[in-house]
């Protein structure tokens, strides 16, 4: 124990000698918090629309006005001609087009029904699909208006309507920052264990002192503890501080026990950090280090369900992600802070990621050789 105690030491003080660790490890977690959790969103909160409109009626200008309403669109040109309206998407300048033929009115009057036209800029599938149903529910609130300012009150009795009142769990309204922050700051606790870890032992082979180390009587677990114990140290702390950001910046709610958070994260944290030091050992340089820590990390942050849902994915990498350690945690952290979970229901992927940490310490242990 007083040897990890002085390894221990001796990590603390090279890290804090090191100007390019400091700044990584107090400014990057900032920078992340309050850059990704604004950026990394899947909501549509400026949709450019084009209005082609060939009737130039009361109903049309109503319809158009439905749109420029909504706090989602902005009406960017109109034009009489479909073709500039085209040209304008095909640059970049309407993500929708919204066309009126001619007599929209006269065919509701006489008619009662007539068409309009959505062209959607659909090279982003899953923004052309929110487009959509924006687009398609503003025009339905259309034809609710004109149904009841047309029809008399006898015609309307024989209209049966459904009328939900929804009430949502866990975010009551709807934010998406609410839903991003719990996974971002597993993103940064990972950044800082796996890329801190991985060029650990790593840079003393390049400074020439892993040498030295390895002619003394310390043990292999021991050494590796040593290691670990640090950076485990300085991730909770900056858990803790992106927590508290998370609270006073994003006025995140903490439905669950803190307590429980943070015991969660120190096993999850005994996977990433054992992972780090693991490709530590099996690399020579601090470039190769962060360019395998990277590959993996890119690969565990795609498929952890922080961006898309796992659900969604092929069942092939739904079956490869149960060896995904961030899709656990992501898990973990967003059913204690929204839901307030208790440890009974997130004992599945806690127990897994106990797990994994004894594997790949263990793996970390036995990949690491001493040769004098």
């Amino acid at each position: 124990m007083r040897t990890i105690r002085y390894i221990v030491q001796k990590e603390f003080i090279q890290v804090f000698r090191n100007k390019r660790m400091v700044p990584i490890i107090f400014v990057l977690p900032i920078v992340q918090l309050l850059i990704l959790v604004n950026a990394a969103t899947f909501e549509m909160k400026r949709i450019n629309l084009a209005v082609v409109d060939l009737d130039l009626s009361g109903s049309s200008r109503q319809l158009t006005g439905k749109f420029q309403g909504s706090p989602f669109y902005r009406v960017v040109g109109a034009s009489f001609s479909e073709r500039e309206a085209l040209k304008m998407m095909q640059e970049g300048g309407a993500d929708v087009i919204l066309q009126i033929p001619g007599g929209f009115e006269k065919r509701l009057v006489k008619e009662s029904k007539s068409k309009v036209q959505l062209v959607i800029n659909a090279i982003n599938g899953a923004s052309a699909g929110l487009i959509n149903a924006y687009s398609t529910s503003i025009i339905l609130d259309f034809n609710r208006e004109i149904l009841t300012e047309w029809l008399t009150p006898v015609q309307l009795g024989g209209i049966r309507v459904i009328r939900t009142d929804p009430a949502f769990w866990y975010n009551p309204k709807l934010n998406y920052t609410t839903y991003m922050v719990p996974g971002i700051l597993v993103l940064l606790v990972t950044i800082i264990g796996l890329l801190l870890s991985g060029m650990n032992i790593v840079r003393e082979k390049e400074i020439g002192t892993i040498e030295q180390i390895n002619v003394t009587p310390i043990r292999r677990i021991e050494f590796i503890a040593g290691k670990l114990i640090p950076f485990w140290i300085i991730a909770l702390f900056e858990l803790a501080f992106g927590l508290t950001l998370g609270k006073l910046i994003f006025n995140i709610p903490l439905e669950g026990s803190l307590w429980l958070i943070f015991l969660s994260a120190g096993i999850y944290l005994f996977v990433i950090l054992g992972f780090g030091l693991l490709i530590s050992t099996m690399t020579n340089t601090q470039q190769q280090s962060m360019l395998v820590s990277f590959f993996f990390m890119v690969i565990f942050i795609l498929m952890s369900g922080l961006f898309t849902s796992i659900e969604s994915m092929p069942q092939w990498a739904q079956v490869a992600d149960k060896l995904n350690p961030i899709a656990y945690f992501i898990k973990i952290m967003r059913m204690i802070m929204l839901k307030g979970s208790s440890f009974a229901d997130i004992s599945v992927p806690f127990f897994s990621l106990v797990v994994y940490a004894c594997l790949i310490i263990s793996l970390a242990i036995w990949r690491y050789r001493k040769v004098a």
